[in-house]
């Protein structure tokens, strides 16, 4: 398969995306089913064709490709989008454990991606897991923030958020 064709796709699938041009995306949709048809074993591929049904609106439809692009072992940068996109888009179409699970995974592998981080909170969240999900939405908060205010208590802060339950007595 010749890349050029593919890195040709992905930027006009990222042109259609930030022009929110739906007649972009539909045809780049297309010419990656139209790719994927001759090679279906590349997780690459996949993993466009997931994004591209995603940025379109088709989520339930990009599960499939997600999916498939890991079980072919996708790696690198790609993954970490791959995880994410999976994970949240689980979590949209309410399959809430296998969105805590796919977030979860991503969020040790790429323990820098904050995204992944505040979409596994929400998760957490949606699976009723409130105390968890404030937990990882506080320490997030605590790592990347630069508010003076915040950072004078961070310690306290992250100490109370390890027990929220707790108190005094």
């Amino acid at each position: 398969m010749n890349r050029n064709e593919l890195n040709r796709l992905i930027e006009r699938r990222e042109e259609g995306r930030a022009k929110q041009d739906q007649a972009m995306l539909a045809e780049v949709r297309e010419q990656l089913l139209t790719l994927l048809a001759h090679y279906p074993d590349d997780a690459q591929i996949n993993y466009q064709t997931g994004i591209a049904h995603d940025n379109s609106g088709l989520g339930r439809e990009a599960i499939p490709y997600y999916e498939r692009a890991l079980a072919l072992g996708l790696a690198g940068p790609d993954l970490e989008r791959c995880l994410m996109g999976l994970g949240s888009t689980y979590r949209y179409w309410g399959h809430y454990e296998q969105a805590v699970s796919t977030l979860r995974r991503g969020a040790e592998e790429f323990p820098d991606n904050r995204a992944i981080q505040v979409f596994l909170a929400m998760a957490l969240y949606n699976r009723q897991s409130y105390k968890e999900s404030v937990e990882q939405l506080i320490a997030t908060l605590m790592e990347t923030t630069a508010d003076e205010k915040l950072l004078y208590f961070k310690r306290s802060i992250l100490g109370y958020a390890e027990d929220l339950d707790e108190t005094a007595e």
